[in-house]
């Protein structure tokens, strides 16, 4: 059976697009630069990634590596 995308978000303080372009080199390398996007007008600032290649454990891990908080909603 295939592998289907799955879809997590999580509530992060990624809050401007200057967050969002010093997380993209890690989020890029962890699941592609198409699979991933902050919602930052959200007051939860959303980070939403779409990809079967990663757990929800390893994008927390990168979120957190990138220096920024990170927690899951789904």
């Amino acid at each position: 059976m295939e592998n289907s995308n799955q879809n997590f978000q999580f509530k992060t303080n990624i809050n401007c697009s200057g967050c969002v372009a010093n997380v993209k080199p890690f989020l890029d390398n962890a699941v592609g630069n198409q699979n991933w996007s902050v919602d930052t007008t959200n007051k939860d600032k959303i980070l939403t990634i779409q990809s079967a290649e990663i757990s929800k454990e390893e994008v927390i891990a990168t979120i957190q590596k990138a220096g920024y908080k990170i927690e899951s909603l789904n």
